[in-house]
Formats: structure tokens, sequence, C-alpha cells
């Protein structure tokens, strides 16, 4: 396979090449547009604010232009640089068995890269975002929200690395057939257990306390026929000013969860309408059809990652001599981000018809104008440009942009 060099290094350079480009492309639209804002927003949108918009996307890309640089140099240095191959090397010598083998290397892997990315998790943290104003992260909040974080990737991902470890050596040559039917079992574990017992260590939830908007709330909900087991705001003003919303866990066990902040911000009617959107996600279907998709994903991933672990010119093309099921796992996470990154044009797409979609729904069952201001609101408040560049938005955009979002809303019939 030493046809999978040259073809690693071209796709990790042409989307690194890429990845600039569209940034740089962003960021001279933005620019050119950052004293005009645009003619449906001039009432709405103060030209200060949309100054700030401008600075802070611009600043956003500049930082995401260097993350992307030391992750692709990390990525190159782990890979064909050696790196997994020093730390396999190195590990080997302890004389351990598997799993513990390569439960050492992978562990060696994820804190390397998690102490190259620290600074700028910091810098992102308590210096961009704390330029523009939205940080509200203390220190001591960043440091256990942190150790929060790496406990959890210990007790979760611990067991889950070990067991897949385990399978892939000694369940035969269908072993990746087994591990896909234990991520699923993760999953949806995952799925259960992040409202009740993992979310709360990171946020405290509380009942919504606003009977009026809870009413208004619950009567939406039997419009749309949804069943859920209640409507609670997060304290995210801790960490930062942003405002959100969104729903967390499965079957009856969903939980309808706003940001603090967003309910500081929006009008009832903005909210309600606000969250007919994201019901529309449930009662169109997306949500299921993403985790279809995800599964059947894995399912592809996990099939090509048992095939290739098989042939040692797949070890060898990516800088490690010696074959391992540790080796597989690492080479093909990393690498395969690389190939995956010509899709996303495909994948956002699909995202943006999605939400189009929702807000469709919403203007059957909500105010469509309602949303239409919400949505001025938080791109207002988020700082979120209202001009972005079209090819950026071809590749990156999960949401339509603004202008044609809002241009559809406000043209859509008024709900019944």
């Amino acid at each position: 396979m030493s046809w999978l060099t040259p073809l690693f290094l071209l796709a990790v350079l042409a989307s690194c090449a890429i990845r600039l480009w569209l940034a740089g492309r962003q960021a001279a639209a933005v620019a050119r547009h950052r004293n005009m804002v645009p003619a449906p927003f001039v009432a709405s949108v103060p030209a200060t604010e949309h100054s700030k918009a401008a600075d802070y996307t611009i600043a956003k890309l500049r930082f995401g232009r260097l993350t992307l640089l030391v992750d692709t140099a990390l990525l190159l240095w782990l890979t064909l640089g050696g790196g997994i191959a020093a730390l396999d090397a190195l590990w080997r010598q302890t004389g351990w068995p598997q799993p513990w083998l390569g439960a050492a290397v992978v562990a060696s892997v994820a804190l390397i890269a998690e102490l190259v990315t620290l600074p700028l998790s910091v810098w992102r943290t308590f210096g961009l975002e704390s330029r523009f104003g939205f940080n509200r992260t203390t220190p001591a909040l960043f440091v256990a929200d942190r150790a929060k974080g790496v406990g959890l990737a210990v007790l979760i991902g611990g067991p889950l690395l070990i067991s897949t470890l385990l399978l892939m050596e000694r369940s035969g040559g269908r072993w990746w057939l087994w591990v896909w039917l234990l991520l699923l079992a993760v999953m949806w574990l995952m799925s259960w257990a992040w409202p009740a017992f993992i979310a709360p260590l990171f946020n405290r939830f509380s009942p919504l306390a606003d009977e009026t908007l809870k009413q208004r709330i619950e009567a939406l909900l039997i419009r749309c026929g949804f069943a859920s087991r209640g409507v609670f705001v997060i304290d995210s003003s801790r960490r930062s000013s942003h405002g959100n919303a969104y729903f967390t866990g499965i079957g009856r066990h969903k939980r309808i969860v706003f940001f603090d902040t967003l309910l500081g911000r929006l009008a009832p009617e903005e909210i309600e309408a606000v969250l007919a959107h994201e019901l529309g996600h449930f009662r169109l279907k997306h949500v299921r059809q993403r985790l279809w998709v995800s599964v059947v994903a894995s399912f592809i991933g996990l099939a090509l990652l048992g095939w290739l672990a098989g042939r040692s010119g797949f070890y060898a093309a990516l800088g490690v001599p010696r074959p391992s099921p540790h080796a597989a796992l690492l080479l093909f996470v990393l690498a395969s981000p690389a190939f995956t990154f010509f899709l996303t044009p495909l994948a956002e797409l699909w995202s943006r018809r999605h939400e189009f979609e929702a807000d469709r729904f919403a203007a059957q069952h909500a105010s469509s104008a309602a949303l239409a201001t919400a949505l001025v609101k938080l791109h207002r408040d988020n700082a979120s440009t209202l001009t972005p560049d079209p090819l950026y938005v071809a590749f990156y955009y999960s949401h339509p942009p603004p202008l044609a979002r809002i241009a559809r809303l406000r043209e859509a019939p008024a709900s019944g």
C-alpha cells in the first residue's frame, strides 16, 4: 500500500490549503461589509454591533487558522513523522501485554494532543472571548471543567478502549462487527445517562420558574404532539454570554433545555418560536435520520478499519512499522478526517435543508415573525456575521445564512 502515503499526504495538505483559502475568503467578505449593515437589518442591528460582529468573526478566523496549522503539524508528526511509532516502541519496553500496552499508547497520544492544544484553549477562552466581552469563565472553573472532562474520558473512554482492543485481538476477523455493536450500546447508554448524570457535573439544571412561559411552552408541546420530561434552565452565564437552547435525552426521557442567557434576551413569543423550530427537527424526523446516518457511517468505517487492520502496508504507509490493534485504531482515527473533509459540503447542505424545513414547521405552529426577530437578536448578541462568503457557507454552515433564512421567514404565511 505504498500509494497510501502520497494519497494521505495529498489529502492532509489539500484539506489544510482549502480550509486556509476559505478562511481567507470569509475574512475578506466580512471585512468588505464591516461598515455596511445589510438593508433588512438596518432597523434592528446597530452599526456598532455589526462592526463588532465583523471584528469578532475575523479574530475567530485568525485563531482558527493558527489552530489548523498546529493540528496539521501534530497529525503529520504522529503519523509520517514517527510519533506513534516512537511511543509504541517506548511502551513496549515495559513488557505489558494487550490491552494494557495499547491503552498506554493511546492514552499517551491523547495526553500529547491535550498538552499541545491546551494553550490554544486558554487563549480562546481568556484572550479571544474575553476581548469581545463573551467570556465569563473563571480560571478555577476552566481548570475544573478540564479536570472533569479528563475524568469522564478515563471512566467512560477507558473501558470502551480496553473492550475494543480485546475484541480486536480475540474475536477473529469479524471483530469490527462486535465493536460496532458495542459502540451502538455505548451511544444509547450515553444518550440516556447524559442529561441525568453527566451534564449536571458541568451545569446546574433548574426547572423553568416562569409559570406563564411554562404554560405557553406546554401548550406548544401539546399542539406539536411532543412528550417531554420537563423544561429546564441551565446556568450557562457562568461560562459565556452566548445563548442557545437544545433537546437532550431519548424516548420519553427527552428534556428541553434553555440557556439562562437566552431567556434573558428573548420575549415569550420568540422563545416559543425558537422552541417550535427545535420541535420541528423531531417531528420531521431529522434527529432520527441523522442518527441512522451515524449508525451506517460507523458500520462502514469499522468495516473499512477491519479490512485495513489486516494489511501491514496500511501501518507502514502511515509511519508505523509494527502492526497492532492500537496502531490501527489510532491511524484510522487520525487519518480518516483528512479524507472525509471533502464530504463536508454535502453534509452541511443536508443540514441547511433541515433547518429550512424546521423553520417552516415553526411558522405553522408558532409565529414566523417572532422566530425572525429572535434570530436577529441571536445573531446580534452572539456577534455572528450577517455577510458571510457563499463558498465558506457551502463548506461550513450547518444553518442557512441569516439573510436567506430570515427572508424566507418573513415571506411565510402566519400560523393558524
